[in-house]
């Protein structure tokens, strides 16, 4: 498996090494100007000493993201394509501009395998490029994308017709996806598959990065509790963010947020895009955190009963000890 894994901390924004070509690339080098890979930074040359107490703060903050519980690249995946809107990006080799890439939205819904399934008119561009090479990539992101921070997946295969035998439970995959797609009954539009997909890369947000091999795409199941996870979070951010923000405290003492907004739900925790500003700065700081569940969720009713448990156990402890309560209103 080929993972390309740091940590989801504010830690590791500025460095993104890991992410450079390997030297031993069969490709052209696509380095530009000759600089190492990273991220520039403007600075004045001064190296600035981190507060004790913000370094103690982010050196938690990292220590608890890599402890922190999560689905894994395949299954992450797997479900990001599972409950997606139902559209996506998808790139072709163009027929009528050879050489270039032709680009379209198109709607599309997963199989069984995770493999999208199409129905595209005969005059569309995209299906002419099909037709005269099947290989394609499709850009996929994460249904409350909004952002860099936020998931998508890319894969890359080839697309092609579907047999007749195989169109009836297409339709009935494609019409649970999209019910109102009265079109897959008209006589010019036909149904395609990305059959064989060759590559799956994906990009969880910031510093979360990689790709699953085809094999182990096809073998991850979508998260169940990923499918009613939006709901859930939907309800958190407009009802209970102070919650979320004492859960937060909570879990990293010390980290102080005055914004956590629940990204997704899934069986194993939740991910939270906070808002700070550190200690000896003004400028805020957005970053995603991983906020583990203390069990493994197995239906909606558990999530609601595993985040309450935790709500409580956030307001008890920031609550004062006895004694302490005692000698300020004494």
């Amino acid at each position: 498996m080929k993972y390309l894994t740091a940590l989801t901390s504010i830690l590791a924004f500025g460095n993104v090494a890991a992410f450079a070509p390997s030297s031993a690339s069969r490709h052209a080098s696509t380095q530009l100007y000759n600089k190492p890979a990273g991220h520039d930074v403007r600075s004045d040359g001064v190296a600035k000493e981190m507060d004790p107490e913000e370094l103690k703060i982010q050196t938690a903050l990292a220590e608890h993201q890599q402890n922190a519980p999560k689905l894994g690249f395949p299954t992450d995946v797997r479900t990001l394509v599972q409950y997606n809107h139902g559209f996506a990006v998808m790139s072709t080799i163009s027929k009528s501009n050879p050489g270039f890439p032709g680009g379209s939205v198109v709607g599309f819904a997963p199989d069984e395998l995770g493999r999208p399934i199409f129905i595209f008119s005969g005059m569309s561009s995209h299906t002419q490029d099909l037709l005269a090479d099947p290989k394609c990539s499709l850009t996929i992101a994460s249904k409350e994308f909004k952002g860099a921070a936020d998931g998508r997946v890319n894969l890359m295969g080839e697309v092609t017709l579907l047999k007749q035998d195989e169109k009836e439970a297409a339709k009935a995959a494609y019409l649970a996806k999209h019910p109102g797609a009265f079109w897959v009954d008209f006589g010019d539009f036909n149904w395609f598959r990305m059959d064989e997909i060759v590559s799956v890369r994906f990009v969880g947000g910031f510093a979360r990065a990689g790709s699953v091999t085809p094999e182990e795409y096809a073998e991850a199941k979508p998260d169940p509790v990923s499918a009613f996870g939006p709901a859930i979070a939907s309800h958190m951010n407009d009802d209970h963010m102070s919650s979320t923000i004492a859960m937060v405290a909570h879990a990293i003492p010390g980290l102080e947020v005055s914004e956590a907004v629940i990204t997704s739900v899934d069986s194993l925790g939740m991910y939270v895009k906070c808002t700070r500003t550190p200690r000896a700065s003004d400028q805020p700081q957005q970053f995603k955190i991983r906020l583990p569940f203390p069990r493994k969720i197995e239906d909606r009713k558990d999530v609601k009963n595993v985040i309450v448990e935790m709500t409580r156990a956030a307001a008890a402890s920031a609550a004062p000890e006895p004694a302490a309560a005692a000698a300020a209103t004494g």
